[in-house]
């Protein structure tokens, strides 16, 4: 169990990192004072401008990715590997771990951000295939709608339900399947108060200025 141990550890420190409130510290702001009051990457766009909001969703897209792909590998290599340690056991654990860590960070009290350009990343490390054209199929939406949200939401269904039926469809094993389901509800969860703004008509639609 240590491998598993480890990783969940270093996954959890990667994914706490906050870097949409970093962001915000260079301004002299506490991003979760401004806006949607998220540390998000499209809250830190429509406030601190566009470069910060680019910086923040590639470096929050870049916690999944270490941590399904960097954080298990180098934990095997300096703390040794257990023998027969399956290892889609090991790379669950790490994406588990890090999109708790972004959504629940012990930096921050545990109020975080909604997950979604790191599990995106995660997503690239586990199940490319459904990520990147789950990525495309959210620049659609978005271009079209204008709806962040909506875009980020169906796309994260999307991406739960192409793991099923594109990455994994001749898996014996559903364990992948079943944590990334389980992560996208997550994400989809983690939206609940911009599922009711949609509902109720008053979701703001992204700007590609910064707000004043």
């Amino acid at each position: 169990m240590k491998t598993i141990i480890l990783t969940a550890i270093f996954s959890y420190i990667i994914g706490s990192i906050p870097f949409g409130y970093l962001a915000g510290l260079t301004k002299g702001v506490d991003i979760r004072t401004l806006g949607s009051k998220n540390i998000g990457a499209t809250n830190v766009f429509r406030n601190l401008g566009k470069k910060l909001g680019i910086i923040t969703f590639i470096l929050d897209m870049l916690k999944g990715v270490t941590a399904v792909v960097v954080i298990p590998c180098a934990v095997k290599y300096f703390f040794g590997e257990e023998p027969n340690l399956n290892e889609a056991y090991v790379v669950i654990t790490g994406a588990i771990s890090v999109l708790i860590g972004h959504s629940f960070p012990f930096t921050l009290g545990f109020k975080g951000g909604k997950g979604v350009a790191t599990g995106l990343g995660l997503a690239i490390g586990i199940a490319p295939i459904s990520a990147l054209t789950g990525f495309v199929l959210w620049a659609i939406i978005f271009r079209a709608s204008g709806y962040v949200s909506l875009a980020s939401i169906i796309a994260a269904i999307y991406v739960a339900i192409g793991t099923w039926f594109i990455d994994y469809a001749s898996a014996d094993n559903c364990i992948i399947q079943i944590t990334i389901t389980l992560l996208a509800t997550l994400i989809v969860i983690k939206h609940k108060s911009n599922i009711q703004r949609l509902i109720n008509g008053c979701e703001n639609r992204f700007s590609f200025k910064k707000d004043k």
